[in-house]
């Protein structure tokens, strides 16, 4: 007993020691080798075991402190370097089975301890320390199981442990982990350390480059630093290369920002590139990904990364032939440029440009030395560029005829070259001369093109441009207004041009080349003026190029001719102070009878127009009396037979456009730029809604029908071709109802037709199977909650900067309705109501299921105040509504309660509307109801509880189940109300239904993912009540 207390007493002895180390360590990092080398004296001392029970001990105080300070990492950071100090193995295998045990531990404090103080010596261990493969097995086993913990600290130290094992080929199943845990990971240092942690393979390759997108910085950061350190630029494809500049350069965190600018300077421009921008380049294709060539020029620029080396101008392309007499033209001989040279050297220039004009703004805005130093920066980079560009225009010019004369394969180069003429200075006559000849040579060029295999004539590019590139024709524009840069000389110079070629068309001797070229051009002079004025008395009239060259070819033969005519129509249009009858007649015509390619440029052409001049602009171009089935209020439009239509249609704009949009196009729809006819029409259609404040007119009324189908094509379950217009609209759903109160009227009108619309087994909608019947149910309660949502948006400032109604509470509110009423929830609500009670009392299953969807939709709905009129009516109508939903008990106890909310905040419940007054509101809301004098506006008594027979009552639940839509989460968010007496079963029904009630409404693909997802947030919220102490967050 005496030999135990002693051992007792010696081990108590040595934890003390041990302890007081641990408190100088605690305090600063400078004792911590003096320290260590004490302790390594003490374990030498002492036996192994003895030295190792007391060492945890001295610990244990450890693993109850919570908090992450920086004294408690020295302490860690000592403990981690002592285990792995050679000559402690024995106590290493001690010390890290203690770990494992304090790792499995039910307190979170203690295992986030230990897995930290495991993955600080698993990450200091030397490569040749002894350790058993059974000891290793158990650590790998443990941390394996500590991955999936609920505490995310623990997680991401369990990671850090295992990280060093994931290169091994032995533990392949650790790598398998990582890429099954990281897609799924919910907290972001954790997905953080698992990117770091992973090696670079073919497998590992792709989540590294989707973590570049992730939500989190720190991540996106991370998979940065990943790709540098471990990522060769070599083993990356060209596509994979551009993602990551294209992603990380215009990154909105500038630390993401500034790693990806370190990956591209110090890893791959030094390293691999020898500090050469000409040879990164080469490494990104800048042909295919030209603005990603750019973004990285102008990057290195900017940053003073590209070092220029004396010598380096555009000049040692030109060679010269020997001397020439004076005043002689030299020849040179040409060195033709790369791609990457070309981009080089455009980028280069451009930036010296803008340097030059910024540094001299600057010295004229500033005085003294300050404005001395900004003008000399701004000579240095006019003597820099003067040096880089051609010594003359004419050299310029020569230059880049050889580089065209080359052919296609240095198309990309000549554009470059091209660009640079904006640097140079044509502002002497005779260097104007020679830039303006050489224009006329470009706007003269013809189109490129190759024969096919029967020797027919196959042009080059896309038609619509000069050179077959919008790019090409956008370069040439820029130099000929550098050249004419004069008001009017521009227009002058191309109508010059178009005049020339549009002789041999209007004379109708031109082949399908000539039309295009001549086509394109025009195209060109339209894109880049600004108004006709600058075009009359010219060479050739605008008039005169409408009706001899672009109606004519909207008729050709050739549907290239037809396309690019079309397309001319729409940019002569756009510079009309009106639009002309005979521009909206053909495009109107082409719309309809043309091929899908001519159909998809006249659908663009007619909405351009559309959302510029307005659609009763558009109409009136007609000059006749146009009809509207859409005015009418009729969901179906007016059939058309596009491809082999009349001539026209005495139908209004946007019932043309509306058909175009319900016409079934097949197979033969053709798409241009990813876009099909469906996504083209959606789109402009969109446009033409949100500016709908901008078009006052007759087509207000039309707007509530094109707004239903946009919204019953976005929840569609068969458009899911129409992934770029569902992406469109759901920018656009997230702006229109806050514009304007008239949106919200809108998408008031429009609720009901989209419920109609999309509801199966109503309206002669066909319903099919079961599952087919319950996705379509769930998929018109999305869209009911959505547009709920719409309505709940408040509006901008300017439209809500109005008096409050709610304020004017102790002034005597009248009965007439607002004049926001109809865009407020109260008609929509009041649209709802209506709609239930037209149902007979005698109803379908799939009758029952959709008033029950809209009776949850209504019992949302919240009441102004100061809308006493429409207070009153739904009252009146809201008894009818209680008296169909009868049998839905629970869906009738929720409109009971708003029976009773509606009650309280009516003024003078005793009061009755007048029929005037009813019918008012009414006619507002464009609602028919017939309502008996004798309606009764109090609130119903709440029923008798309910009998204690369940067999009936559950017989009876399931009978309601089966004919209503149980899938369509009846849940709801109701306001607090008066208590009312219920009985037990009730009252805990009512509890639970509160609990569980969603907060927000939201679309989603499939209801039986959120509620997983909201069962999975129960049991997680469940967790932390049940474990208070050991849910806290670290800090």
């Amino acid at each position: 007993m005496q030999m135990a207390n002693e051992e007792s007493e010696e081990q108590r002895k040595l934890s003390l020691k041990i302890a007081r180390l641990f408190d100088e360590v605690w305090t600063s990092q400078a004792a911590h080798v003096r320290k260590l080398k004490e302790l390594v004296s003490l374990r030498s001392s002492s036996p192994p075991a003895e030295f190792c029970e007391a060492f945890c001990r001295a610990l244990t105080p450890l693993f109850n402190f919570q908090r992450r300070t920086a004294s408690a990492e020295r302490i860690i950071k000592f403990a981690a370097v002592f285990a792995c100090s050679r000559g402690g193995m024995m106590n290493l295998r001690n010390f890290l089975k203690f770990l494992l045990v304090g790792a499995a531990a039910a307190n979170k404090t203690v295992r986030f301890r230990a897995c930290q103080i495991v993955s600080e010596i698993i990450m200091r261990l030397p490569d040749d320390a002894e350790v058993s493969n059974e000891l290793w097995d158990e650590v790998i086993e443990c941390m394996r199981l500590r991955v999936a913990d609920k505490v995310p600290a623990v997680r991401t130290f369990a990671v850090r442990a295992l990280a060093r094992f994931a290169n091994d080929s032995e533990n392949g199943d650790i790598l398998e982990l990582f890429l099954e845990k990281l897609p799924v990971e919910q907290n972001g240092d954790v997905r953080k350390i698992i990117v770091l942690s992973l090696p670079p393979s073919s497998a590992t390759l792709p989540m590294i480059f989707d973590c570049t997108l992730d939500v989190s910085e720190s991540v996106r950061k991370a998979a940065y630093s990943v790709l540098a350190c471990k990522v060769p630029l070599q083993s990356l494809s060209i596509k994979h290369r551009t993602n990551i500049l294209q992603r990380g350069l215009t990154d909105r965190s500038t630390a993401v920002a500034k790693e990806c600018v370190k990956l591209l300077k110090d890893e791959w421009l030094e390293k691999c590139c020898n500090g050469d921008p000409v040879v990164l380049l080469k490494f990104l294709d800048v042909e295919t990904y030209e603005s990603v060539g750019e973004l990285v020029m102008t990057t290195l620029l900017k940053a003073g990364f590209v070092k220029m080396q004396n010598g380096q101008t555009i000049r040692k392309f030109l060679i010269s032939n020997g001397d020439s007499a004076e005043g002689e033209h030299c020849n040179h001989s040409i060195e033709l440029m790369d791609p990457e040279v070309a981009l080089f050297w455009r980028m280069v220039c451009k930036h010296l440009h803008m340097e030059a004009n910024t540094k001299g703004s600057d010295a004229a805005m500033t005085m003294g030395a300050e404005s001395a130093v900004y003008a000399a920066e701004a000579s240095d980079n006019n003597d820099l560029l003067d040096t880089i560009l051609p010594a003359s225009v004419s050299e310029y010019v020569e230059l880049v005829n050889a580089h065209i004369a080359a052919g296609p394969n240095y198309r990309f180069v000549s554009r470059q070259l091209l660009l640079l003429g904006a640097m140079l200075d044509f502002s002497d006559a005779s260097k104007r001369k020679v830039a303006s000849e050489f224009v006329q040579n470009l706007l003269h060029m013809a189109i490129d093109h190759e024969l096919d295999d029967n020797g027919n004539e196959v042009f080059i590019g896309d038609g619509l441009n000069l050179g077959g590139e919008r790019d090409w024709a956008a370069a040439v524009a820029e130099l000929a207004k550098k050249v004419h840069a004069a008001i009017g000389e521009f227009e002058e110079v191309v109508l010059a041009v178009v005049e020339e070629l549009a002789r041999p068309c209007r004379e109708r001797t031109a082949d399908c080349k000539q039309w295009l070229h001549c086509l394109a051009v025009i195209a060109l002079l339209l894109e880049n003026t600004t108004s006709f004025r600058h075009m009359q008395g010219r060479a050739i009239d605008p008039a005169e190029i409408l009706h001899s060259i672009l109606l004519p070819g909207a008729k050709h033969a050739s549907l290239d001719v037809q396309r690019a005519s079309v397309r001319c129509l729409g940019l002569f249009g756009l510079l009309e102070r009106k639009p002309s009858e005979n521009t909206v007649k053909q495009l109107r015509c082409s719309f309809v009878k043309g091929p899908p390619s001519i159909t998809i440029m006249a659908s663009k052409a007619l909405l351009d127009l559309g959302i510029w001049h307005g659609p009763d602009e558009m109409d009136k171009a007609m000059e006749s009396n146009l009809s509207s089935e859409l005015r009418e209020q009729k969901m179906s439009a007016t059939p058309v037979e596009f491809g082999n239509g009349s001539e026209d249609l005495d139908i209004e704009l946007l019932d043309l456009l509306y058909a175009g949009l319900e016409h079934d196009w097949g197979d033969i729809v053709e798409v241009e730029e990813n876009q099909s006819i469906h996504d083209i029409l959606g789109e402009g259609l969109a446009k033409i809604l949100l500016l709908s404040n901008k078009f006052p007119g007759s087509h207000a009324s039309t707007h509530d029908l094109l707004l239903a189908k946009l919204i019953s094509l976005y929840f569609n379950s068969e458009s899911e071709e129409l992934q770029r217009l569902k992406q469109c609209l759901s920018v656009f759903f997230e702006h229109y109802p806050s514009l304007s109160a008239n949106h919200k009227k809108c998408l008031s009108k429009a609720f009901m037709r989209v419920m109609r619309s999309l509801w199966p087994g109503i309206n002669g909608n066909v319903a099919g199977s079961t599952l087919m019947v319950s996705n379509m149910r769930k998929r018109a309660v999305q869209a009911s909650r959505f547009m709920l949502q719409m309505m709940q948006v408040p509006l901008f400032t300017k439209e809500t900067a109005k008096p409050d109604d709610n304020k004017s509470e102790n002034h005597d509110i009248g009965t007439d309705p607002s004049p926001d009423f109809e865009s407020g929830e109260e008609g929509l609500a009041i649209r709802i109501a209506v709609e239930v009670a037209s149902f007979h009392a005698k109803k379908t299953a799939a009758e029952k299921a959709y008033l029950s969807a809209l009776c949850r939709i209504l019992v949302l709905l919240e009441f102004r105040v100061s809308e006493q009129g429409a207070i009153k009516l739904m009252r009146r109508i809201l008894n009818r509504v209680i008296a169909s939903m009868a049998t839905e008990k629970e869906l009738t106890k929720e409109l009971w309660r708003m029976a009773e909310r509606l009650q309280a905040i009516d003024r003078h419940p005793d009061e009755k509307l007048s029929t005037e007054q009813t019918d008012l509101i009414l006619g507002k809301l464009e609602l028919a109801i017939k309502l008996d004098d004798g309606d009764c506006m109090e609130v119903p008594p709440t029923p008798a509880p309910q009998s204690t027979r369940r067999s009936r009552a559950r017989r009876r639940a399931k009978d309601e189940e089966s004919s209503s839509d149980d899938e369509l989460s009846p849940t709801s968010v109701v306001p607090s109300n008066p208590p009312v007496s219920r009985s037990q079963r009730a009252s805990k029904t009512a509890a639970l239904s509160r609990m569980t009630a969603k907060t927000s409404i939201r679309i989603d693909e499939d209801d039986d993912e959120d509620e997983d997802e909201d069962e999975d947030e129960e049991d997680e919220a469940g967790s932390e009540v049940t474990s208070d102490d050991d849910s806290e967050p670290f800090d």
